[in-house]
């Protein structure tokens, strides 16, 4: 019944079964998520004419025999074929849980997808499912018109100014690349990311020569001297678009030309016929600035969730035990920094 795949060809065969998946879901994202120590898996299920796929990325617990689970940035979960609200998961639960348990993982951790369906119900009393926040949504099942009815007054002003000041391309050579690429980090800088947000040279150039990632990299250049000054990475997968990575050069803020480019990929994906358009959330609390910035697109919030099981409750104890916690929500909590 469980299989635990880890090549690419079996793990795009799989994909190429279930119902729905996202960008996350594929082993060409996982393989450029993972560090030199870890490794990616696809846990897959078989029952009848049921199938479920849970993607990981496997890390070994320092000093011990032991491992964990933990999911790619951005929204995973469980992808399945033939599966409803009704579905019972009892025989999935065991059979997942003795193959965790073979394996010796002590605690999975995943971030849920909330345009993948039936994901709660697959999940439902396998650990604990806990909503952590919202997601904004432009639902381009609705008429173009429609969509930007949503907009705030200010944002349409704008889009405006910066059309008439600029111009929009896709990304196409190497020079556009590098060029997104130094503007990410100028933005990430501005902004004081974290150090995992400063992905290498090779994690865009992977993207783009990914068959399995169809990536959109839009630039926004200035009419008057053709200079690139913003550019946001989108990916397109099944019926979803995803705002994944974004930029802008600091002295052209006041231009908003993130704005612009998001606005774009709206009439692109909507003509395209894509259903979803996901902004992603805020920073980490319920109402930040970042949250609010994309809520002026679209006031139509997702609820955002994350799963997070025990496996070994006895041993997590033991290794949890030794930590001085200070973030209660911290999972595991045998990994919180110090």
């Amino acid at each position: 019944m469980i299989t635990i795949i880890k090549s690419k060809k079996e793990w795009d065969t799989f994909l190429d079964k279930v119902d729905s998946y996202d960008f996350y879901h594929t082993y060409d994202y996982h393989e450029l998520s993972i560090n030199e120590d870890e490794e990616c898996i696809l846990i897959s299920y078989a029952e009848n004419d049921t199938l479920i796929g849970l993607p990981f990325i496997v890390r070994q617990i320092p000093d011990c025999e032991y491992r964990d689970l933990t999911s790619v940035y951005g929204y995973a979960g469980p992808v399945s074929k033939n599966v409803d609200e009704n579905f019972d998961n009892l025989k999935f639960s065991e059979a997942l849980n003795s193959c965790l348990q073979d394996q010796h993982i002590i605690s999975v951790f995943s971030r849920l997808n909330p345009f993948i369906n039936f994901q709660h119900n697959l999940l439902k009393g396998i650990g604990q499912i806990k909503h952590v926040g919202n997601v904004v949504n432009i639902d381009l099942m609705k008429p173009l018109d429609i969509q930007r009815q949503k907009y705030q007054r200010r944002i349409k002003s704008q889009i405006n100014k910066a059309r008439r000041l600029c111009s929009l391309r896709r990304a196409t050579t190497k020079e556009d690349v590098l060029e997104f690429i130094k503007i990410y980090y100028e933005n990430m800088d501005r902004v004081e990311a974290r150090r995992s947000y400063y992905f290498d040279t090779d994690y865009f150039f992977k993207f783009l020569e990914s068959k399995s990632l169809q990536m959109d990299l839009l630039l926004v250049t200035l009419n008057e001297s053709n200079e690139i000054i913003a550019g946001v990475m989108f990916i397109k997968t099944n019926n979803i678009v995803q705002y994944h990575l974004s930029g802008s050069k600091e002295e052209y803020l006041d231009i908003t030309p993130v704005k612009l480019l998001i606005d774009e990929m709206r009439i692109r994906a909507t003509q395209e016929g894509y259903k979803y358009f996901n902004l992603g959330g805020g920073y980490g609390s319920q109402n930040d600035s970042l949250l609010r910035f994309k809520m002026s697109f679209s006031k139509e919030l997702v609820d955002f969730h994350v799963w997070k099981h025990i496996v070994n409750q006895k041993v997590y104890d033991d290794l949890t035990n030794s930590k001085e916690s200070k973030e209660q929500d911290y999972f595991p909590k045998y990994r919180e920094p110090n």
